[in-house]
């Protein structure tokens, strides 16, 4: 079965629903800011054009049911301030990964662990799965901060992990079990 439709998901302040082109324009000044990109697997965006490239291979990514592309709207004056992709979903082990960029300035407002929130609850509740996985640089500090209070687990490092811009870098695998969620939740403990 491949990865279900997610048509919204709310929180406090942001409504997190599947991109669209039209969305673009407000990306474009997430995505085009090179200190938000810093650890992404992409460059800046220069032009829409490569936003219009970005939404092409995300669409793909929806089309072959491994993954799906949600952007982060505030709700206040609805515009997108950031995205966070579900992908590498696996039916067979009840698994996916998460990705995430935040408009700068919003950092710093808890907006992004609300929207990992949103998003594992409706993972581990309406979706039912097994398991969330992150790989965050050990140099975004703040990444690896965010899924160490949203509950999830350091679980290693994976040396020389990727390569960009001809550097290889090490990862930091964090993961999240449902139950683990769930008895947090109940305990009153993060997320």
């Amino acid at each position: 079965m491949p990865f279900p439709a997610i048509v919204r998901i709310e929180s406090p302040r942001l409504t997190l629903r599947p991109v669209l082109a039209s969305d673009l324009a407000d990306l474009l000044e997430v995505n085009g800011d090179p200190r938000v990109t810093r650890f992404l697997p992409y460059p800046a965006w220069q032009s829409l054009e490569d936003g219009s490239a970005w939404l092409s291979r995300m669409e793909a990514l929806g089309a072959s049911g491994t993954g799906r592309q949600l952007v982060l709207v505030a709700k206040p004056d609805s515009k997108v301030i950031g995205t966070l992709l579900m992908f590498r979903f696996d039916e067979a082990s009840s698994r996916l990964e998460l990705g995430y960029a935040l408009a700068r300035n919003h950092w710093g407002q808890g907006l992004m662990k609300e929207a990992v929130d949103a998003v594992c609850s409706h993972a581990f509740g309406e979706l039912n799965i097994r398991r969330i996985e992150a790989e965050v640089n050990p140099a975004n500090a703040a990444s690896c901060r965010l899924l160490l209070t949203a509950g999830f687990a350091l679980e290693g490092n994976l040396r020389q992990r990727w390569v960009a811009n001809g550097v290889a870098y090490d990862t930091c695998i964090y993961g999240c079990l449902a139950e683990d969620w769930r008895r947090n939740r109940r305990a009153g403990g993060p997320p």
